[in-house]
């Protein structure tokens, strides 16, 4: 009987594979989530950087826009004045 092992041995042997198990699931998803919560706030920041850099190119756009109508509003009223 010493290859035997006693029912309540493998219960306890059987009990801890299963929280070794619980324990590496419990690690990898943590692990997974906190890439997660990483990634998210780098590219919440690289989006609100683009953002950034969107608007102030809209901007110089409509500056100079203006600044072209603006000279062909000039150039168009000397042709009718002269």
């Amino acid at each position: 009987m010493a290859g035997q092992e006693d029912p309540v041995q493998r219960e306890i042997h059987q009990d801890w594979a299963n929280r070794e198990y619980i324990e590496v699931i419990t690690s990898s998803i943590k692990k997974i989530a906190d890439f997660l919560n990483s990634f998210d706030m780098s590219c919440r920041s690289r989006l609100a950087t683009l953002n950034e850099k969107l608007t102030a190119l809209e901007r110089r756009i409509e500056y100079i826009e203006a600044r072209v109508c603006f000279k062909s509003m000039a150039r168009l009223y000397r042709t009718f004045l002269f």
